[in-house]
């Protein structure tokens, strides 16, 4: 798993919770962006260093094109 800062990592609910956590990838240890991470949880805004379970996955984080300006 390699992430870059704004993925957002989705943790499934484990077998006695009745939901997973989701939270926003803040902070990467490795620069090759190989867990772990530093994670701000949407439930409560904390945020904490985190090695994702295997059940773990990420959804990227949508990258904005550079608009060239119009006669360009």
């Amino acid at each position: 798993m390699h992430a870059r800062i704004g993925d957002w990592l989705v943790v499934p609910p484990g077998p006695h919770e009745s939901h997973g956590r989701r939270g926003q990838i803040v902070g990467l240890a490795h620069p090759d962006g190989g867990p772990p991470y530093r994670v701000r949880w949407l439930e409560d805004d904390h945020e904490n260093l985190v090695f994702p379970p295997p059940d773990a996955h990420l959804e990227r984080h949508p990258t904005h094109p550079v608009q060239e300006a119009p006669g360009q």
